[in-house]
């Protein structure tokens, strides 16, 4: 696994990026760090009372037209770090109080983190990602990752591809999925912490109902109760240029339908406030 011939992520560019070329993800080799925090807004079976470490890479390989953290994903943000200074970041997380070390949006920089979690680290590694995954890059993370934290955005291609740029998303991230509950298996707990497991993240949008009822029942029939846990967000919050339906907040009719839905899937996990769907909660980049 290497910048050379790139085919990290599903685009399959197949750019030496090592040369200076760049495909969709815009980056070049080496890894772009755009922010390290103890992040204290992840899921609570995550942050802890110390919470995540987490580690913001610049960069994408989707192109969300919502992305909350556009300032950093949509071009190659952040500084370039090697995988011993990668270490040293993860390692003083830890020291702070980290609970973990939660990888974000970190697939196109495998390269440089991989050998960065070499020996393993002594919390739980979090590979935070928009689901957009090649299950063959997801099976060379096995022994390295202890919990995925994937997004699954989408049950419908045309939805995907209109505000993703990824026709494609919605076969790539269920394989992608299945993959990674090969690996790690049913969610594991210590106390109120997750140590173990997949737990799927899923962004309802404004309008879109019908795509979270489908997103629900794919993971209701391909899960048993228990084996993974979903974490409903609502915290949608319109970006500067957005269209009728994307221009407005979710409204609580549409989170409690799709509430109602997880529930009747047997689905258990994570739910939000209202207020999560607030700008302030955005990290300052």
């Amino acid at each position: 696994m290497d910048y050379v011939n790139c085919k990290l992520c599903p685009r399959m560019c197949g750019v030496d990026r090592t040369a200076g070329e760049v495909g969709f993800c815009g980056c070049g080799a080496g890894a772009l760090v755009a922010k390290t925090m103890l992040h204290k807004w992840e899921e609570p079976a995550l942050a802890g009372n110390g919470g995540s470490g987490a580690i913001f890479f610049g960069g994408c390989t989707l192109g969300c037209r919502y992305c909350q953290n556009r300032a950093i994903s949509a071009s190659p943000v952040g500084k370039r770090v090697d995988s011993g200074e990668l270490r040293k970041m993860m390692e003083d997380l830890i020291r702070q109080g980290a609970e973990n070390i939660d990888l974000v949006t970190p697939t196109h920089f495998l390269p440089t983190i991989l050998p960065a979690l070499a020996p393993k680290l002594p919390v739980p590694v979090v590979y935070n990602c928009g689901g957009y995954e090649r299950p063959e890059t997801i099976r060379a993370l096995d022994g390295k990752v202890d919990i995925y934290l994937p997004d699954l955005k989408y049950a419908h291609n045309a939805l995907a591809r209109s505000l993703s740029g990824a026709g494609d998303y919605v076969q790539v991230a269920t394989a992608a999925i299945l993959e990674m509950f090969a690996q790690v298996g049913p969610v594991r707990w210590e106390g109120e912490k997750v140590t173990r497991g997949v737990i799927v993240r899923h962004l309802i949008l404004p309008g879109q109902v019908e795509n979270s009822l489908k997103v629900l029942d794919w993971l209701g029939e391909h899960f048993a109760p228990g084996d993974i846990l979903v974490s409903l967000m609502r915290q949608y919050t319109p970006m500067p240029g957005m269209r009728p339906p994307f221009d407005r907040p979710i409204t609580d009719e549409e989170y409690d339908a799709v509430l109602s839905w997880m529930l009747l899937n047997d689905l258990e996990g994570f739910t939000q406030e209202d207020t999560a769907a607030d700008m302030g909660f955005i990290p300052d980049f």
